[in-house]
């Protein structure tokens, strides 16, 4: 055991992810609560080992986000922290604007999460344009997804354009390298499992530096509601298990998932028809309502997103979370079916997007 005993969190990565992660911490360090840290030393196989200060062992931190959504779906009277948390990283990421903000191309940020993913040939290409991809309704099947150009899709009555091709044609032109964005100094990944709150007052800590430096506000602000909207209640706890239990302390399950009510397609009139619900417990109705409140307030503000076209402004982000997260073979027709219902309200700027329903009754999902 070494001299700071068990209040040491050890993080073994391959070298040069490790060289990124300290350098990362080093540029928030005095301008975000983040963990002590307290050294790297070299391990075999070419990874080091960092070490941080343990902040739930410390009395630093609380709960990660994600347990806290789950403990207030479990108890609606327990949402009030998640409001307080959501509220906390608002406001860190509006003062990261005032204290570290510019405009900058988005080739000076931190290329992980988008640039990467959305590049020709890259992970989005790889998955959604593979011509082996296809769908199916249960009783008939659909062409390969990147031959639905021209497809319309009625999603709970609202009649959308599906063209994923074309969706990923605009997302990659508005990431363009050369694209300039409001950035700031923030942590680069803001996720349930990557925030705690702080048990002693207001405030937020953060968690996991590997995408932390220049980032632009409104990547930061799409990849948080997307995690809060889909990834965190519903794909990652299901296909993602490992992860899910090895990132969140409590790890509960989910309270409930997207469900498709009916689905039918006309391949003669290249349309597809679709019911689904999108039910969430009252934790996380919680998270994403403050959230997209501050978003149509001071931090659309603070992102520079135009008021009233918040989501408009964070479409290529939230096209670029969506398509690039998780691998699309390994998800059911009835999932695919989702993303692609939701793919089409954000390209069609429909509200229906961000809409969620509130559970009846409380059924974990297993």
């Amino acid at each position: 055991m070494s001299a700071f005993g068990r209040l040491v969190f050890r993080k073994r990565m391959p070298r040069s992810a490790a060289t990124a992660e300290e350098f990362g911490w080093r540029q928030l360090a005095g301008r975000l609560q983040v963990p002590h840290f307290h050294g790297r030393t070299p391990a075999d196989e070419g990874c080091d080992v960092l070490a941080y200060e343990d902040v739930f062992a410390s009395g630093r931190s609380g709960h990660l986000l994600g347990d806290l959504i789950a403990l207030a779906d479990e108890d609606p009277a327990a949402a009030g922290p998640v409001t307080a948390l959501i509220d906390a990283v608002c406001d860190d990421l509006i003062a990261a604007v005032a204290g570290s903000g510019r405009t900058a191309a988005l080739a000076e940020c931190v290329p992980g999460l988008y640039a990467d993913r959305i590049r020709p040939a890259g992970r989005i290409d790889t998955w959604w344009l593979d011509p082996t991809l296809t769908l199916s309704t249960g009783t008939d099947a659909l062409p390969a997804v990147r031959d639905l150009t021209n497809w319309t899709i009625t999603a709970n009555g609202h009649h959308l354009p599906l063209d994923v091709p074309a969706a990923i044609r605009t997302t990659r032109t508005a990431l363009d390298p050369a694209t300039r964005w409001t950035t700031a100094l923030t942590q680069g990944d803001p996720t349930e499992p990557n925030i705690t709150n702080t048990p002693t007052g207001p405030g937020a800590v953060w968690l996991d530096f590997e995408y932390a430096g220049r980032n632009t506000i409104a990547g930061e602000a799409a990849n948080l509601l997307w995690y809060l909207l889909a990834l965190g209640g519903w794909l990652v706890p299901l296909h993602q298990r490992d992860t899910y239990i090895r990132t969140l302390r409590l790890h509960l399950p989910p309270a409930a998932h997207p469900t498709v009510e009916h689905a039918g397609l006309s391949t003669p009139h290249r349309h597809l028809d679709l019911r689904y619900t999108w039910p969430t417990g009252p934790g996380r109705q919680a998270a994403l309502h403050r959230l997209l409140a501050r978003l149509r307030t001071d931090l659309g503000a603070a992102a520079d997103l135009p008021p009233g076209r918040e989501l408009d402004y964070l479409r290529p982000f939230l096209t670029a979370r969506i398509l690039g997260v998780i691998d699309p073979r390994r998800l059911g027709d009835t999932e695919r079916l989702l993303l692609l219902a939701k793919l089409a309200e954000l390209q069609a700027g429909e509200a229906q997007f961000a809409h969620t329903d509130p559970l009846t009754t409380l059924t974990s999902v297993e």
